[in-house]
């Protein structure tokens, strides 16, 4: 199973780790869309009137047109220790031991706007950039990526996708026609019994599950496979609409 997980807005600084190394991300095909990216941020940045419109940086967020400006040569850590928020407090990865955390490393992709999808343990700078922006000199982040995310993940040949990313991010990397997966929704029952989904808590119970998952390691290669799973964890997961999953939290 390959779990495709969003980024998160805000994230920790700094990092005790040497520069990035595009190479040694996962999904190494994707390294010229990767490139392409990072300068066109790093060229943002160099005029920083542009990057607080480009960006919608408000006052206190000044900052970040810096951090982008380094991106090339500041220090990194995991990817799972560089988000955090709702999502990634949830998922608390730095409080898991040594095989849940290679577990992640193996299973889990986390979508970002400049490097696209990394694995959990690959090592990234921090960086300001979300897949709404348009960076001067290249088509939307949608144009960018789609298409050879698509194609990268068609090559890795996951038996199963679970998809938890936003539909944002889903748009700079729809999972391939060929490959079987799901996306989850995390709903919740309401007074007249009809389901609704939720916002915070869609994210909490995202990063919830990823955190069960990574702790007891299932061998899962199917949607029917993952729901065997939950009914035996007492988690309340059904089937939706065609392709997606419907998570109670």
């Amino acid at each position: 199973m390959l779990i495709l997980l969003p980024p998160s807005e805000t994230k920790r600084p700094g990092g005790s780790g040497a520069p990035m190394d595009a190479a040694a991300l996962a999904l190494p095909q994707l390294a010229p869309a990767r490139a392409a990216v990072v300068d066109a941020l790093v060229t943002l940045s160099a005029s920083p009137d542009e990057a607080v419109r480009v960006l919608k940086l408000g006052a206190r967020q000044h900052g970040e047109i810096a951090v982008n400006a380094a991106l090339r040569t500041a220090p990194t850590m995991p990817a799972v220790d560089r988000y955090t928020g709702v999502l990634y407090d949830a998922l608390d990865a730095a409080s898991l031991d040594a095989p849940a955390r290679r577990w992640l490393g193996a299973h889990v992709l986390i979508h970002s706007a400049p490097f696209g999808p990394v694995a959990a343990l690959d090592a990234i700078p921090a960086y300001r950039l979300g897949a709404a922006a348009s960076l001067p000199g290249l088509p939307a982040l949608r144009r960018v990526w789609a298409g050879p995310v698509t194609a990268a993940l068609a090559d890795a040949a996951p038996a199963f996708v679970l998809d938890l990313r936003s539909e944002a991010y889903v748009g700079l990397g729809p999972v391939p026609a060929g490959v079987a997966g799901a996306y989850v929704r995390v709903v919740s029952p309401g007074p007249d019994g009809a389901v609704r989904a939720l916002n915070h808590f869609n994210k909490h119970a995202k990063g919830a599950l990823v955190r069960r998952l990574a702790t007891e390691r299932p061998r899962i290669a199917s949607a029917s496979g993952l729901l065997r799973w939950a009914e035996q964890a007492g988690l309340q997961m059904r089937p939706g609409d065609a392709g997606e999953l419907q998570l109670f939290a």
